[in-house]
């Protein structure tokens, strides 16, 4: 697992909890993604680990810049932020998964294992908002603000209901 991000003792302390629980290994921590593509192929994770907010190249442009050498690469999101505009780009950014930093250490570790079997772990909360999105009656408009075809949509709504990657290709 390789982490990104900008607090220092918050990566130290990611490193920490993934060195010390069985079957997972920190293969490498960074500030930021100014040298993403370097730090992926120097570390070779399975999983990353990703902040939205920091310096110079932040999370979702991180996440941008992995997804085009990195396709198939397993990328967490993990941020302090629950707001819609957030999150949606995370997700377009092509993120497996969105859980918030105030998530108990067992919730990521969960959602570290969900995602290592392709699923898309989401915080509760992250869930319920869309959720919302998904069912709202102004979903065309916000799709249009998202610029969200039909098919990601409908996808997006797969997610929300548990769905791993694996069932939602098979239902398409």
């Amino acid at each position: 697992i390789a982490i990104f991000d900008d607090n220092r003792k918050r990566r130290e302390s990611l490193e920490l909890l993934i060195d010390f629980t069985d079957g997972k290994t920190c293969v490498g921590a960074f500030h930021d993604c100014s040298k993403v593509l370097m730090d992926i192929e120097r570390s070779q994770p399975d999983l990353v680990l990703m902040d939205i907010d920091m310096p110079n190249v932040n999370g979702i442009e991180g996440v941008k810049i992995i997804r085009k050498k990195y396709p198939t690469l397993k990328i967490l999101m993990q941020t302090v932020f629950e707001d819609d505009e957030k999150l949606f780009e995370s997700i377009r950014a092509g993120a497996d998964g969105y859980i918030l930093k105030k998530a108990q250490p067992h919730e990521l570790l969960n959602a570290i294992d969900e995602a290592f079997n392709g699923g898309a772990p989401m915080t509760p909360s992250i869930a319920r908002q869309l959720l919302k999105f998904v069912s709202s009656t102004e979903n065309n408009k916000a799709a249009e603000d998202f610029k969200l075809t039909g098919r990601e949509t409908e996808i997006l709504s797969m997610l929300v209901q548990g769905l791993s990657y694996k069932m939602i290709a098979d239902r398409c």
